[in-house]
């Protein structure tokens, strides 16, 4: 394809998610857009409150109330319940609020509105909020059993300070044990949130007198360190916006890294002398290559003291999530330090701990943050220094990208068709018969690799989608779509078919699991597989193996591994 002219399925593409011909599809443009309901199930301290809050909701938005006046009334309405309205630092905090309308006249009965939420403005103001503000915001709300882990163990006998740099309505403050409110600090871009965190801060410390000192700012632009707060913090805990657009002084969109990794390295910049930062995450930052420099940060500038995984997600957003602890301290950050590995099951009870080298997090290219226990860092390090050559110089190549599959795939065999592969057809060695038929009319089609790569007289073809490597074998040059890749290998002394024989190894399954882990087989981690240099007659055996697997014989399948285990000495 030309540079400069795209398909007709890219510009319908473009039209849809409504982004800008810039030559890539804006990220999450389509959820931006979302004008869906999320009812955030984890936010909720009792799921029976669920059909009450929902009832309130849907009732304000028939009326169209809006949703600033709704929080604000219900808040003044727990404030009065809670005896503390008329007290005069209440009456301060509430003072730069709107005139508001009284609870009752935005909610006749039979509506109510449950009493035992632990935050009920915040999980109010989640049900107000359609899936595209919260998308656009990056804005999901921390539950009270993770945001309770985060801040367990926080000491503040000595007067130490914690601050919250994006706090939403207040979660890890309404968490935090042990600290008074003038130890407490925390800002959010949001001016609804903030309202919502004051609130709940008055609530929480009701028998005391003091001023939430809360700021509704936007921490990357704003200098937090005003009159009111210290230069430095003891603790910064947050669970920073993901996926939010990031722009410059002058309006433009970063886009160069995640929203997330500009909070953590301005917080980590204010974080005093031995200080300690958690953050929630998503679950990619251990692994994906666009968060390297991220990784790199980490590992080159804090000293990391534990990673705890979560067996959850948030409401409407598939990534499950950890939280990573690093401290500011002054010693040589290069040395072989453990780090704790937490995991948590669903009911959020620990499932199981243990201690991790930070070699770990040194073995790719990418610096993937490879959670291997003391035995398989050892197997995985024997693997590697095996090896000699990679898959560097081979021939890769995309499968077609038809831009509109029910229109150019047929399920018949029809005159100027042929077969074409997808990624359900391949298996490891072989490819199961093709289910799809297409017309090889390269300038229909969206992308498509050189000619030569579908037509070599022997190529490999692997499932993209997939947590394993799932090899196959072909030499009937055909098509291939691209929901499956080609790779023409290139190692000395190695034949295509004991090529294969590795790359469907339990070895190496094992070592791009570890190393890599996701659910996408990508080139740039296959390219880092360590191949060893082995013998013509080790490379004439795998060989014949391959061959006797190709004619069905499935057990030269485990006699294969049980050559391999021996050319990296495994036991």
């Amino acid at each position: 394809m030309k540079k400069g002219i795209i398909s007709e399925a890219t510009s319908r593409n473009w039209k849809r998610l409504r982004s800008k011909k810039s030559g890539r599809l804006m990220a999450r443009a389509n959820k931006q857009l979302s004008t869906k309901s999320i009812v955030p199930l984890e936010y909720f301290s009792n799921k029976d409150n669920v059909v009450d809050i929902q009832r309130f909701v849907g009732f304000c938005r028939e009326k169209n109330y809006k949703v600033e006046e709704v929080i604000c009334s219900v808040g003044v309405k727990l404030l009065e319940d809670a005896g503390i309205l008329e007290k005069p630092h209440v009456a301060a905090a509430l003072r730069p609020l709107r005139p508001l309308t009284p609870l009752r006249a935005l909610m006749p009965p039979p509506l109510r509105l449950p009493p035992n939420e632990r935050d009920l403005l915040g999980l109010l103001y989640q049900c107000f909020l359609l899936e595209g503000e919260k998308n656009r915001k990056g804005s999901y709300y921390t539950p009270y059993s993770v945001a309770k882990n985060m801040v367990q163990g926080l000491d503040f006998s000595k007067g130490q300070t914690f601050f919250d740099p994006c706090c939403g309505s207040g979660a890890f403050i309404l968490a935090l044990e042990g600290a008074s409110p003038n130890q407490i600090f925390a800002c959010d871009n949001d001016p609804v949130a903030v309202m919502i965190a004051k609130i709940n801060m008055l609530l929480k410390f009701k028998d005391e007198v003091f001023e939430p000192q809360i700021v509704c700012c936007d921490y990357l632009k704003c200098n937090f360190n005003t009159c009111l707060a210290p230069k430095s913090f003891d603790y910064i805990i947050s669970n920073p916006p993901w996926g939010a657009v990031i722009f410059d002084k002058k309006g433009n969109p970063i886009t160069t890294r995640e929203s997330f990794s500009y909070f953590f390295e301005k917080a980590f910049s204010q974080l005093s002398d031995d200080g300690l930062i958690r953050f929630l995450l998503p679950e990619s930052v251990l692994n994906v290559k666009t968060h390297k420099s991220f990784r790199k940060f980490l590992l080159e500038n804090t000293d990391i003291q534990s990673i705890t995984l979560y067996d959850g997600a948030f409401s409407g957003v598939q990534t499950r999530y950890f939280d990573i602890e690093s401290r500011r301290t002054r010693h040589d950050l290069s040395r072989q330090d453990e780090i704790r590995i937490t995991s948590w099951d669903k009911a959020c009870l620990i499932r199981n701990e243990k201690k991790i080298k930070k070699d770990c997090f040194r073995l790719t290219n990418n610096l993937n943050f490879n959670l291997l226990s003391d035995s398989d860092l050892e197997k995985v390090q024997k693997i590697l220094s095996k090896g000699k050559y990679t898959l560097k110089d081979s021939v890769w190549g995309l499968g077609i990208v038809t831009g509109d599959n029910k229109k150019h795939l047929k399920t018949k065999l029809g005159k100027g068709f042929e077969s074409i592969y997808t990624g359900k057809e391949v298996e490891a060695y072989t490819l199961k018969a093709p289910k799809y038929f297409i017309r090889n009319k390269r300038a229909e089609y969206q992308q498509v690799a050189k000619d030569e790569i579908y037509r070599a007289d022997e190529k490999l073809v692997y499932k993209f989608i997939s947590k394993d490597l799932v090899f196959a074998y072909d030499d009937s040059k055909s098509l291939v779509l691209n929901s499956a890749n080609i790779l023409i290998p290139s190692i000395p002394g190695m034949s295509v078919k004991t090529v294969l024989a590795f790359l469907n190894s339990s070895t190496f399954k094992f070592l791009y699991k570890s190393l890599f882990g996701g659910i996408k087989i990508l080139k740039g981690n296959l390219m880092e597989l360590p191949f060893p240099e082995i013998s013509a007659e080790t490379d004439c055996k795998l060989t014949q193996l391959v061959d006797e697997v190709l004619k069905g014989n499935k057990e030269a399948m485990q006699l294969i591994d049980n050559e391999i285990d021996t050319i990296f000495t495994i036991q």
